[in-house]
């Protein structure tokens, strides 16, 4: 058995499609179907479904694809591990995000490019939370920042990063009121521009807003923070925001950040790698930056934005 007959078993199931696999591998696709059928005769079993097309994976097929992963990602990191020994860590770093840690990542980011310049770090920071636990245990991410409740931790190696507690942005426009916080009853009451349900932020805010009895229905939904930010600022929308993101993103103009009350609500934040051993090194560097970055006190600093606003 071969690496790269792995690695072509790999693409048939991630594209469906020998064509598409042969090309993404870079091959003829009778060279992939070669490979292929040499490493069922190899295990003896039939691994791939076949018609006139690809029909899926036998029983056994998914089995082995699992672990076909799991090889050729040991293989990915033993070779970085080496190069690491010879020139410090190189290559790209996948990290993956959900929106609400999007806007904290220069920090970790910068930590890590400091201590590695030789590397660098490819960012997807518009997964939803379930693909991008997907993404994570299947490899195709190192390194995830989000937020992972303990049914979200099986197979990772999970380290909590930061505390993030919740801020009612809205326009003077929206509200008018001097009052310095507001509680969550009260914020249900405005005209709310939300992130999508499918972000993991969208259901701690539903979850809240649940357990005070309250029934609220957003009247946009969006997967971009940029567009939350303009629909506020354009003055018809409120939103519920983490206090994080107004150190990267401030308000500004007549728009106002206040903390949301009765409940003060947190939601813990971590970084998460792959649970196998010994696993990327450049994961496990990265992890070791951004928790050495004690990001808790740097989010509790006083945001000078707020002492602007006119």
């Amino acid at each position: 058995m071969l690496f790269r007959q792995l690695e072509y078993f790999v693409a048939v199931a991630r594209e469906r499609h020998f064509a598409r696999a042969a090309e993404s591998c870079y091959v003829s696709q009778p060279a992939l179907s070669a490979a292929i059928a040499k490493l069922e005769r190899e295990l003896n079993v039939t691994l791939i479904n076949r018609g006139h097309n690809y029909q899926g994976l036998t029983p056994e097929g998914e089995r082995l694809v699992v672990w076909a992963k799991r090889i050729l990602a040991e293989q990915d990191a033993f070779k970085a591990e080496v190069a690491a020994v010879q020139s410090g860590i190189t290559g790209t770093l996948r990290l993956g995000t959900d929106p609400t840690a999007s806007t904290t990542l220069a920090l970790p980011v910068g930590a890590f490019c400091s201590a590695h310049p030789l590397a660098k770090v490819q960012v997807r920071s518009r997964l939803s939370t379930k693909e991008l636990h997907r993404q994570l245990r299947d490899f195709e991410l190192d390194v995830a920042i989000a937020h992972f409740d303990p049914d979200d931790q099986e197979g990772l190696q999970v380290v909590p990063l930061y505390q993030e507690r919740y801020m009612l942005l809205v326009s003077d426009d929206q509200f008018k009121s001097p009052t310095d916080s507001l509680t969550w009853a009260d914020a249900a009451q405005l005209p709310l521009a939300l992130l999508t349900p499918d972000m993991r932020i969208r259901q701690i805010i539903d979850k809240v807003f649940a357990n005070k009895g309250l029934e609220v229905t957003p009247q946009v939904e969006t997967d971009s923070i940029a567009s939350l930010y303009a629909h506020v600022g354009g003055g018809d929308w409120a939103s519920v925001v983490p206090h994080t993101w107004l150190r990267a993103m401030p308000v500004a103009g007549r728009t106002r950040a206040l903390p949301l009350t009765d409940p003060e609500t947190g939601a813990q934040v971590s970084v998460a790698i792959h649970a196998g051993t010994p696993g990327s090194v450049a994961a496990r560097a990265f992890v070791s930056a951004a928790t050495a970055l004690n990001l808790d006190a740097v989010f509790d600093q006083r945001i000078p934005a707020q002492a602007t606003h006119s």
